[in-house]
């Protein structure tokens, strides 16, 4: 199954609001990976730019794209964002594909 890392950052209300009750939002991740047939496996908060990080894997993209627009429509984050990893094997096998592409540059013969 693909993997996927996405980067999410809260809302200042959702915020305050874990701030008079704090929860384990892993918990509910794991939920939304799973009701597709997918998996967590890892949840962190960080500092920087995002709030935090996860690594999901999830049978499809559209799998994915499903669990990150319910999310997203939840309304408590200010930003999602998720990006497919690919493995060393699929990198390769996509190297050996681009291999045989004839590509031509724009504005050259």
């Amino acid at each position: 199954m693909p993997l996927y890392l996405s980067r999410f950052s809260y809302t200042p209300e959702t915020w305050a609001r874990m701030i008079q009750n704090p929860e384990d939002r892993a918990r509910a991740a794991q939920a939304y990976i799973e009701s597709v047939g997918g998996k967590l496996h890892g949840f962190w908060y960080a500092f920087g730019e995002h709030d935090g990080y996860n690594l999901w894997e999830a049978p499809d993209n559209v799998s994915m794209a499903g669990v990150a627009l319910a999310i997203g429509a939840g309304g408590a984050l200010s930003s999602l964002e998720t990006t497919v990893l690919l493995s060393v094997d699929e990198t390769l096998e996509a190297l050996r594909k681009a291999g045989q592409i004839q590509y031509r540059a724009p504005g050259t013969s």
